[in-house]
């Protein structure tokens, strides 16, 4: 079912607190001191909270990658050219990058949607073409998308996603391809949350120093040139964003309005994030921040979200890698509410 933007924010609702009590109950009586198992206990209560179940599998799993060129690269901000974007999607397509092997891992099936790839991709198996456009224009010498166009791609996120959980899929993960996109993504992030460019910018996919300073000044220039408003978030996404970071912020409110966990992945996916939870707050209860990237920007826009990442491992590749090691964790916080016996189950003293 395909929704609108305002419908699906009208959708979002809150978490279900009676389902976290229940699992809060539960975790308290499994042979072991309260609490003892820390952030596992945490992603326990979290899941129930996001779904209604205590006791539940999630087997089916997508991440969801949002692909896309940058007309910014153009710019020298990339330390690699701009037909890798397309390029790398035929190597996801393929199986051959870290996302297929860690997604095999993790069980999830990936999903690359083409949103705004500089290329014509032929439909295939693991594809989906639902371009808006061949890249964004040029931020640095003028607004990336028009706003109807930002509005059109986070409503081919919301519209994909939809039809992800209709096919089953129990937890979203968020992945991304497109090279230059860390440099909208820094843009969003200072335009959103106040902070100095030169705070979340990052050095991407390798850049030097001079490539670093470059960058820095380009989205300076870009931030006063296009003059993004921050108390208006589409506004932002369309002056300096990204076709895929607005294709994951649809993904982001779609998975919250209908109760499935979003598993953040790194920059980018925070990014989209945080745009998404600017339009509706409701959003953040219902997603996950899996790791903290080694990009500068990152750790800002999780901290304006009020997100704690559950790894820190010093990762900067995207593709949502990052979210799918998390995966992990949430299959060991099910394990726990699921498989481990009770005091009185297991005929174990409790506390005095």
């Amino acid at each position: 079912m395909s929704m609108s933007l305002t419908e699906v924010m009208d959708r979002i609702g809150l978490p279900d607190e009676a389902a976290m009590a229940a699992a809060r109950q539960r975790l308290d009586r499994l042979t072991k001191p309260p609490g003892s198992l820390g952030r596992l206990e945490e992603l326990a209560v979290w899941l129930a909270g996001v779904t209604g179940r205590v006791r539940q599998r999630l087997d089916k799993r997508t991440v969801v990658l949002m692909a896309a060129d940058h007309g910014v690269v153009a710019e020298g901000v990339s330390a690699y050219p701009p037909t890798v974007t397309a390029q790398m999607v035929a190597n996801f397509l393929r199986g051959g990058a870290a996302i297929n092997a860690l997604a095999r891992q993790a069980r999830a099936r990936v999903l690359v949607v083409d949103v705004g790839v500089a290329a014509d991709l032929p439909p295939q198996e693991g594809l989906l073409v639902r371009k808006v456009a061949m890249g964004t224009r040029n931020l640095a010498q003028g607004p990336a998308m028009t706003r109807e166009e930002a509005l059109q791609a986070i409503e081919v996120g919301i519209e994909v996603a939809g039809e992800e959980i209709a096919r089953g899929a129990q937890v979203l993960a968020t992945g991304d391809m497109g090279i230059g996109n860390t440099t909208p993504s820094a843009a969003i992030i200072a335009a959103l949350t106040g902070r100095p460019v030169a705070e979340v910018t990052g050095r991407g996919t390798g850049l030097d120093d001079e490539g670093l300073r470059r960058k820095v000044a380009v989205i300076e220039s870009a931030l006063s040139l296009n003059c993004p408003d921050p108390s208006d978030p589409l506004d932002v996404l369309a002056k300096v964003g990204g076709y895929e970071i607005a294709g994951l912020v649809g993904v982001c409110l779609r998975g919250a309005a209908e109760r499935v966990p979003v598993v953040l992945d790194g920059l980018i996916a925070g990014a989209a994030a945080l745009v998404a939870v600017r339009l509706c707050p409701r959003v953040r209860p219902f997603l996950l921040a899996s790791h903290c990237s080694a990009e500068p920007g990152h750790r800002y826009a999780l901290e304006a979200m009020g997100l704690r990442p559950l790894l820190d491992m010093g990762m900067r590749l995207g593709e949502g890698t990052g979210a799918c090691l998390a995966l992990h964790l949430l299959d060991a916080a099910l394990a726990i509410v699921d498989e481990m016996a009770t005091f009185e189950e297991a005929g174990v003293d409790d506390r005095s």
